[in-house]
């Protein structure tokens, strides 16, 4: 199947998932992940209206945002080192992967200089998974009150990448429990954090994840095909 194809088979899912959780289509945001995929498959999706694009690396994401319509959104989503930072804080729409003051401190201090107000989400490894980046839950919401404290940034929501799962409706809790986290959190009524963006879900568990309240879903190999990360 073409690169198009795919799309469109992933968009259907999307919607039905939508239906089944009485969604409207337009509260969830579906980004393709084309990370280490060629610029001219991301100009075949370009006809059929495809604006949000997500990266893993910051020189891929810049090199691309170059080359690219500027009316692309890209989606920094791939852990990000603070001396990379600000070759990106005016490139990305969101920044999905903040997981450390530091990194946030890193990322307002560059906005500041160009500036923008960064929009962030805070990465929770709520699996607690030791090989994944990411807030544990017990040490968020201290996290988000210091970060809400900076100048030039927003936090718009959380992040979160479930384990690889054969089955999908093993991550339904995953799913669940960031939507619990992000209304706590919007109780807490901080300056400069409101609770609108949940990224959740990827090729392998977007429908379930959509189910339980994502508004941003990141699907790389269900649109793209599978990654060859020996290049």
């Amino acid at each position: 199947m073409s690169v198009c194809e795919n799309y469109k088979e992933v968009e259907k899912r999307v919607e039905e998932a939508c239906k089944r959780a009485g969604r409207k289509r337009e509260e969830v945001t579906l980004i393709a992940v084309s990370k280490t995929k060629p610029v001219s498959m991301i100009e075949e999706l370009l006809p059929l209206n495809v604006r949000d694009f997500g990266e893993n690396k910051v020189q891929e994401l810049t090199a691309k945002a170059e080359i690219l319509p500027s009316a692309l959104h890209w989606h920094m989503i791939g852990h990000l080192q603070r001396n990379k930072v600000k070759y990106i804080v005016d490139k990305a729409c969101i920044i999905h992967s903040v997981d450390s003051l530091r990194l946030a401190e890193e990322i307002s201090k560059a906005a500041q200089k160009k500036q923008v107000t960064a929009k962030i989400l805070i990465e929770v490894n709520v699996a607690e998974e030791e090989s994944k980046f990411g807030v544990r839950t017990s040490e968020l919401l201290p996290l988000i009150e210091a970060i809400s404290l900076l100048p030039n940034i927003a936090i718009k929501g959380l992040m979160t990448i479930a384990p690889y799962v054969e089955n999908p409706e093993e991550n339904r809790w995953i799913f669940q429990k960031l939507k619990n986290l992000s209304i706590d959190i919007k109780g807490k009524n901080f300056d400069n954090v409101t609770m609108d963006v949940l990224s959740m879900g990827m090729t392998g568990d977007y429908e379930v994840a959509i189910e339980e309240g994502a508004t941003h879903v990141r699907v790389g190999t269900g649109i793209f095909g599978e990654r060859n990360y020996t290049i």
